[in-house]
């Protein structure tokens, strides 16, 4: 019985989670899983998708046409022009991508400059290293935009969604690994491999991780399961794991920032001894501090805190110098404090442990 209340009591913090990340997704974006919650206002201000300009050009909107591509943060529409059947120019509408991240991605931009819609039909291109996802988004989109000018839409089959490159393929292994293995094998080398896997696949090869950016993105847009597997089988891991007794175990067994601080603290034998008052103190503050940065999303004060998480250094191609050292500093510290981010400050971890609390204590 106590078994159950217990179990009832993580659902509704689960729940209410969910219901808090939705309040974000909706004061932001106004949408929820890809469904538009202001929809009066939403026709009412409707771009027409295809219009002829006075000069006789052409100039496409690809906001309806790629409402299901999502890049990082969220859809990312284009304006395309085209001149005497060829594109004169391709520039991003305004969207929820990280700045520093969609900047490297805009580089695309002018790849099909000058050719014919046929030939941009054909153009390969390839995504940005370090910007993957916003990359992947404009691809989509300028595809849809040529498309539909050509008046030849085309159904990508399921096979085409998925991405066989040797990267996806060992980022989907390794957080496999990541995501069972440690169920049955408590051993302490394995678990330093595994951690120096998380570090460099998930992390610096692939950029894949779970951040404020990435879950509110998800909420607001939905998520494409074929793309997205490798973040859906962390989401599990962060949210559905700690219902069957395994409390934090995205954190402690998959989070790539979270294995980058206990390798570091294992090359330094010393650590600073805080007592029990100064860590409940700092774990007040990191609370403290979740409450404050909750309160900035809803209220539309600081969305932009969000960009800020030390994660996206991983991606340091594309990371601003902020996050690269803020980064560096808890990775710093983290040799002589264990883990100092995950538990004193983390606003996604703050997120995972309120989803998983239950009030009540285990009595012996």
């Amino acid at each position: 019985m106590r078994n159950y209340s217990e179990k009832l009591q993580q659902l509704l913090s689960l729940l209410t989670c969910v219901l808090l990340v939705m309040a974000v997704s909706i004061r932001r974006d106004g949408k929820v899983v890809g469904r538009e919650l202001k929809q009066q206002q939403a026709d009412s201000t409707k771009t027409e998708t295809m219009v002829v300009l006075e000069d006789g050009s052409v100039r496409l909107n690809t906001t309806e046409l790629g409402k299901d591509i999502i890049g990082y943060g969220g859809t990312v529409p284009l304006e395309i022009i085209l001149e005497d059947g060829r594109v004169k120019s391709i520039k991003a509408l305004e969207n929820s991508e990280t700045p520093d991240f969609f900047k490297e991605a805009s580089a695309l931009l002018t790849k099909w400059n000058g050719r014919t819609v046929a030939e941009a039909q054909k153009l390969k291109v390839d995504a940005v290293s370090g910007a993957t996802f916003s990359s992947k988004a404009i691809i989509g989109n300028v595809q849809r935009g040529l498309q539909y000018a050509e008046k030849n839409p085309v159904q990508d089959s399921i096979w085409a969604e998925l991405d066989f490159s040797s990267k996806a393929i060992a980022g989907l292994i390794v957080v496999l690994l990541a995501a069972i293995v440690p169920l049955f094998v408590k051993d302490r080398r394995y678990r330093i491999s595994q951690q120096i896997l998380n570090v460099i696949v998930l992390g610096f090869w692939c950029g894949s991780f779970l951040n404020y950016t990435s879950i509110v993105s998800y909420m607001s847009n939905g998520m494409n399961v074929l793309t997205l597997i490798v973040p859906v089988i962390m989401l599990i891991t962060a949210f559905v794991y700690p219902l069957f007794g395994k409390k934090s175990y995205y954190c402690t067994h998959v989070c790539p920032f979270g294995s980058l601080q206990e390798l570091a603290g294992k090359c330094v034998g010393y650590k600073i001894k805080m007592k029990p008052k100064t860590t409940k103190r700092l774990d007040l503050f990191r609370q403290l501090l979740w409450a404050v940065l909750m309160l900035c999303l809803w209220t539309g004060v600081w969305f932009d805190w969000i960009d800020y998480e030390p994660f996206s250094a991983f991606v340091f191609q594309s990371a601003s110098w902020v996050v690269i050292v803020i980064a560096v500093v808890f990775v710093a510290l983290s040799t002589v404090i264990v883990r100092p981010y995950c538990r004193f400050v983390c606003p996604t971890g703050s997120l995972f442990k309120y989803s998983q609390q239950s009030t009540l204590k285990n009595k012996k």
